[in-house]
């Protein structure tokens, strides 16, 4: 799957977002070595501090299919004109599944006509996970 698929499922999952609050549609798909695929989208509750991201969806569902490693590379698009990033704790839940596997996937933060590649380290410099617990 190249960058443009994985971008492309990113784009479908956000289209099945719930998020009548905010309006604001995000999708995630994350890539692993066995060419795994997994897509999440935002889902917002009336609770606001419960919403739930689409990275956030997208690592539980794969570790619940059981990917615990190889994930390459993190597609994150939404509405906004310009890329898009993972929120903090969208950040440290990427983290701690890539640390599983020993990776630093690459982070696809997708705009409307732009996408910035950046290492999942460098949104995450000094992160804290399951190596900081040894």
């Amino acid at each position: 799957m190249t960058d443009d698929d994985l971008i492309a499922a990113a784009r479908a999952a956000a289209r099945h977002s719930y998020s009548p609050y905010s309006g604001f549609a995000v999708g995630a798909a994350l890539r692993f070595a066995d060419g795994s695929v997994v897509t999440g989208t935002n889902v917002e509750n009336a609770s606001y501090g419960l919403a739930l991201c689409a990275e956030t969806i997208a690592v539980s569902k794969a570790m619940a299919d059981g990917l615990r490693g190889g994930l390459q590379a993190v597609a994150v698009t939404g509405p906004a004109a310009g890329p898009i990033t993972p929120c903090g704790r969208c950040r440290q839940v990427l983290n701690e599944l890539a640390q599983l596997g020993g990776t630093d996937p690459d982070i696809l933060c997708v705009g409307a006509d732009e996408v910035v590649r950046v290492k999942l380290s460098a949104l995450l410099p000094h992160a804290f996970g399951p190596a900081s617990l040894t």
